[in-house]
């Protein structure tokens, strides 16, 4: 496998984890407000699963970046057909974490402290390695 194709490859993962990580704060943002839901249906059960799905499909703000954390899996399954397995997972999921911490950062959340700037570091070069591998 040449460098450049190598490239191209590593170019989709880091696509979808960019597209899976940076949604998953929205996602978890698009859901503000499904606790009253929830708390409406003490009982649980059917009435209590549905009024929860129509809330949620009902919102914009969840609606959205689930749609762009989905079309993420289209292309992951895509270029997953095109590269080694040992390339794909560790790429997509390390760097996943690592935009979801960023994204997080970027919309106000607590990112926590030294040791999470540590593993991020150490995540990149671990991919780093791992990419560097197969060349």
């Amino acid at each position: 496998m040449d460098f450049t194709t190598l490239l191209e490859k590593a170019g989709g993962f880091i696509l979808v984890a960019l597209c899976w990580g940076s949604t998953n704060p929205f996602i978890k943002a698009g859901t503000a407000g499904l606790d009253q839901v929830s708390q409406k249906y003490p009982q649980g059960g059917i009435k209590k699963w549905f009024a929860e799905l129509i809330y949620l499909l009902t919102r914009w703000q969840y609606i959205l970046p689930l749609a762009l954390n989905l079309s993420g899996s289209v292309v992951y399954y895509y270029t997953l057909g095109k590269s080694e397995m040992s390339l794909a997972v560790p790429i997509t999921n390390s760097l996943t974490f690592i935009f979801s911490l960023l994204t997080g950062l970027l919309l106000g959340e607590e990112l926590g402290g030294a040791d999470t700037w540590l593993g991020m570091f150490l995540v990149i070069a671990g991919v780093l390695v791992c990419v560097s591998s197969k060349t």
